[in-house]
């Protein structure tokens, strides 16, 4: 029996507590999309932000990441400077099954304004809110709406769990409750 992609996302969230909260259908009224996709689901952009700084002239080493190389903020809008870079987090919270891995890909909103996503998978028996990368590759400001889209999650399920989970492993960024600096 072969099930819709977007009925799938909805099983797996009520059933599995894959996604909370949980946007049955997409929500885009005068916001940028998040909710049930098609094959995916958009995820939203929380309003807590680490924004790079150059102020204390730290160095950017992610075995010894330097925390002063940041500075917090929280507000509706984020504005990343040009050049720039920012970490956020995700409205919502996932608990991955282990026989699904998770790719996610930015919205072509952002794309198109030269504002790049960029997350890791989410390996099977991953849970947590997901921190997000987000790059103005632009000369100018940048705007970023919080508790709006940010990025596509795409959902790949295999046939078989896998032998090894993120959960198995103890990855270092299982059960993210916050925005998570680089650690070894």
């Amino acid at each position: 029996m072969t099930i819709k992609a977007d009925h799938w996302i909805r099983h797996m969230a009520e059933e599995h507590g894959m996604i909370e909260p949980f946007e049955e259908g997409q929500v885009r009224q005068g916001k940028i999309s998040f909710g049930t996709s098609s094959y995916g689901y958009d995820i939203r952009v929380a309003d807590e932000y680490k924004i790079f700084t150059n102020v204390f002239s730290a160095v950017v080493d992610p075995k010894h990441f330097d925390p002063k190389s940041m500075v917090d903020f929280k507000g509706d809008v984020c504005i990343i400077p040009p050049n720039s870079f920012a970490l956020a987090r995700t409205v919502e919270y996932f608990r991955i099954p282990r026989n699904i891995l998770t790719i996610c890909v930015g919205k072509s909103t952002y794309a198109r304004c030269g504002i790049i996503v960029n997350v890791t998978p989410f390996e099977p028996e991953w849970e947590g809110f997901v921190t997000l990368e987000i790059s103005n590759t632009t000369p100018l400001p940048a705007k970023i709406y919080s508790n709006e889209g940010i990025a596509q999650v795409l959902f790949f399920e295999s046939d078989d769990p896998c032998e090894t989970s993120y959960k198995d492993k103890n990855g270092k960024y299982q059960y993210q409750q916050s925005i998570e600096l680089p650690k070894l």
